[in-house]
């Protein structure tokens, strides 16, 4: 989180007049969400930040909208968003209506987030990516 980094921006073809810049790293487990909090700070942007699985840790994703906040989902090898026995548990206690039953499993499942940020997401492949790799 300390070293200097230096982005390629690129045009975002999913929303014009925005720009897009790409970064991969390699860390240890939580970094996604340092990284999170940091860009959440920067202000009026859209990020999604994404960490691979490691011994003891699930895949998770953060996703980030001005609008919306923040998101974090853990993410299955598929790519699937899982959602956790506990907060399926809390969800069916509240014995809420279907409607509301089915507005909380949306939100679990980070829906709103997906429907901002995929046409962003397919505006972003093939763009140049940054590599940062741990050292020391």
């Amino acid at each position: 989180m300390s070293s200097p980094v230096s982005l390629t921006w690129t045009a975002q073809p999913g929303m014009p007049g925005f720009l897009f810049a790409g970064l991969e790293w390699r860390a240890s487990p939580g970094t996604a969400g340092r990284v999170a909090g940091a860009l959440r700070r920067l202000g009026h942007i859209t990020f999604e930040t994404v960490e691979g699985p490691s011994p003891g840790c699930d895949a998770e994703r953060y996703s980030y909208t001005p609008d919306l906040g923040l998101h974090r989902a853990a993410i299955a090898a598929n790519g699937d968003v899982v959602v956790g026995e506990a907060a399926l548990r809390a969800l069916l206690e509240r014995g809420e209506a279907r409607e509301t039953l089915a507005r909380g499993l949306h939100r679990l499942l980070g829906t709103a987030w997906d429907d901002v940020l995929e046409p962003l997401r397919r505006g972003a492949h093939g763009a140049p990516v940054t590599w940062l790799r741990r050292t020391g």
